[in-house]
């Protein structure tokens, strides 16, 4: 873990300050930032990809009403599940937001897993213009060509061949990102690594002291998987139905994220629930094996275990708030 001394972005004073509160899937990010709310006078921004979908409420974990009463919840229910949602546009919402609480004199606190996301509000992005629809069209088609052909991995391949670091990043079966850093890639005549390092993420308008909780990897497997078997419990199945009673296809990529897709083949009678749950299960351990990694090379996390964050978290955001 990391010491009470490190911090993120210190030396520089006279910007707002914004806590972050993030970490693995099931790592329990919720409760502690909802307490840190109370505690500092607190309004919570989420940070979570999935979250900012209407109707998705048990797969994506959602503060439930009653937590959402407790103090003010930013970000979530913020369009529908056939609407895309970039990081981009969470950096200007989110940083919208969060003027508004500072201005209001309350503290902000970002929660949420999606490292892209954190990152884009509190370092800005590479600006390589919007994405152009033919050309990820065109992408994605080369890409189902490859599949039909038996060769699903072909279009990561190029990546390799083009930008090995961008692509020893991304997973093989990651085809969105894949697609996206091969977007780049033709449309700036760069590699998204080459960029990445030109822009050195210096658009940063706060101070940040990030919190990662992480209970270990054997008390995270064990947590994501009693939480997966809460989820179909609670009636993601009767979700994932009701979406596509809604007109939402599974075809869609917020119908194609963890638990959504999972339920899909259970919904058209395809496989069995029993067997979508230990799948779902499998992909969330390893969600937050990608996620654990991200966080490590962010640089001033303070990583605290979950049994431990009242007494590490607490007095460590009382000086970063009290601080220059």
């Amino acid at each position: 873990m990391t010491s009470l001394s490190e911090t993120s972005d210190r030396p520089d004073s006279g910007r707002p300050k914004v806590v972050v509160v993030t970490g693995p899937t099931g790592a329990g990010k919720t409760e502690l930032a909802i307490r840190l709310a109370e505690e500092f006078k607190g309004e919570i921004i989420n940070a979570d990809s999935m979250q900012v979908y209407r109707y998705m409420d048990i797969g994506t974990a959602k503060p439930s009403l009653e937590e959402r009463a407790r103090v003010p919840h930013h970000l979530f229910d913020v369009v529908a599940p056939d609407v895309e949602y970039s990081a981009g546009r969470f950096a200007a919402e989110g940083r919208a937001v969060a003027d508004d609480i500072l201005a209001r004199g309350r503290t902000v606190l970002l929660t949420g897993g999606t490292g892209l996301y954190i990152r884009a509000f509190l370092s800005g992005l590479v600006g390589t213009g919007p994405a152009l629809s033919a050309l990820r069209e065109r992408l994605e088609k080369a890409h189902e060509k490859a599949v039909g052909e038996g060769d699903p991995g072909r279009l990561h391949r190029r990546l390799s061949e083009l930008d090995p670091d961008a692509a020893g990043s991304i997973h093989p079966n990651d085809v969105r990102r894949t697609v996206r850093a091969m977007e780049i890639i033709e449309q700036s005549g760069s590699a998204a690594s080459d960029l990445r390092d030109q822009h050195g993420f210096e658009d940063r308008p706060y101070q940040g002291l990030q919190i990662a909780l992480d209970p270990g990897r054997k008390t995270l497997a064990t947590r994501i998987d009693e939480r997966c078997e809460a989820m179909i419990d609670a009636g993601l199945l009767q979700e994932v139905r009701h979406l596509r009673e809604m007109g939402f296809g599974p075809e869609l990529r917020s119908m194609q994220s963890i638990g959504y897709r999972h339920m899909q083949p259970v919904v058209d009678g395809l496989d069995t629930l029993a067997n979508a749950a230990v799948s779902m299960q499998a992909d969330t351990r390893r969600l937050a094996r990608r996620q654990r990694t991200w966080l490590r090379a962010v640089e001033g996390v303070v990583w605290v275990d979950p049994t431990e964050a009242d007494a590490v978290v607490r007095p460590r955001v009382a000086e970063f708030l009290s601080g220059p």
